[in-house]
């Protein structure tokens, strides 16, 4: 891509340099990357989100292994560098076995070339604890004593696929899972074609709760054409074929589904087909070998959702936090 421009900056263990790339575009690592990336910081997926500005990738690179050992996208607005600018997350991700002064002068160096290019501000939005527990809690240290602060914890909720979703199921769940089967609803895998009415099912569900979709449909159907492996439609339907619950399932790597867009109407809350159409996402993921299904965190614009929080919890939903850092 021609308009963009990189260099590399050594660390004190010169094994190790940042290549910095910047431009309109995000580009793809030079070294091979060292962990599998999780699908919003992909090259192919950031350059997609809708911004103008001066975007700038960080690639942590140990020459001696031949390996990228970490990445850190952000996007320019002002005089702030955000991470990301449309997506669940953004942040570093880190390689198993990260030194943890190798990662602080990352992030030093990182910091420094933003401030050289007038960025002031930083903010991060991070994933879930739960996709990398030991590289979670290596960065959090690593940005807190970098001088960044916690400005939002947001509890997420994950379901281990290698325990049985019946089991961790509260009573009061299993018994309106029990009452779906009766009345023959039941779990489908729906093909993409039908996302235009798919889209209007999941606005009108959001609007019975005062709520929008954050997605444009025009938006959505270009992440399933592009993404076509990754972004998936799952429903659940009543004996009559209408649609009692669906959802935008996103497989983020080859651990995680996170069950995204997740909608049924309050005509349907005497049945709670949602419970079902978790069920069958936790079956499609076991089945795909994946490691946990992501619920999602439980926060409004007007703070946390305790309902929501609390049907997770029966769902069997395991906490872990979501951090945003800000500097």
């Amino acid at each position: 891509m021609s308009s963009a421009s990189f260099c590399l900056l050594p660390l004190t263990d010169t094994r190790y340099a940042v290549r910095v790339q910047a431009g309109p575009w995000h580009e793809a690592a030079v070294l091979p990357l060292a962990f599998e990336s999780f699908l919003y910081l992909r090259p192919g997926q950031l350059n997609r989100q809708p911004h103008d500005g001066e975007r700038l990738s960080f690639y942590l690179e140990d020459h001696a292994a031949g390996l990228t050992v970490a990445q850190f996208h952000v996007s320019r607005a002002a005089d702030t560098a955000h991470s990301p600018w449309q997506a669940p997350f953004g942040s570093v991700q880190l390689a198993a076995g990260m030194r943890a002064d190798v990662l602080l002068e990352f992030l030093r160096l990182t910091e420094a070339q933003l401030l050289a290019r007038g960025l002031r501000h930083i903010h991060i939005r991070s994933y879930p604890f739960a996709y990398d527990p030991a590289g979670s809690a290596l960065l959090t240290d690593a940005l807190r004593q970098s001088g960044y602060q916690v400005t939002r914890a947001e509890l997420n909720n994950h379901l281990p696929l290698a325990a049985d979703f019946a089991a961790r199921l509260h009573p009061s769940e299993r018994r309106r899972l029990h009452k779906c089967r009766r009345h023959g609803l039941h779990f489908e895998q729906e093909p993409p074609y039908l996302l235009p009415l798919a889209y209007e099912f999941l606005a009108r569900c959001r609007q019975e709760k005062g709520q929008q979709l954050s997605l444009e449909l025009a938006r959505l159907q270009e992440l399933f054409r592009q993404f076509p492996r990754e972004y998936f439609l799952f429903s659940v339907r009543d004996a009559a074929g209408e649609w009692a619950a669906l959802t935008v399932a996103i497989q983020v790597n080859s651990e995680v589904l996170y069950n995204f867009y997740p909608a049924s109407p309050l005509a349907y809350n005497a049945f709670s087909p949602v419970v079902m159409l978790n069920e069958g996402l936790h079956a499609f993921g076991r089945a795909s070998g994946l490691r946990l299904l992501d619920l999602g965190t439980s926060t409004l614009p007007t703070g946390l959702n305790q309902s929501l929080l609390q049907f997770k919890r029966h769902l069997g939903g395991v906490p872990s936090l979501k951090l945003t850092f800000d500097k």
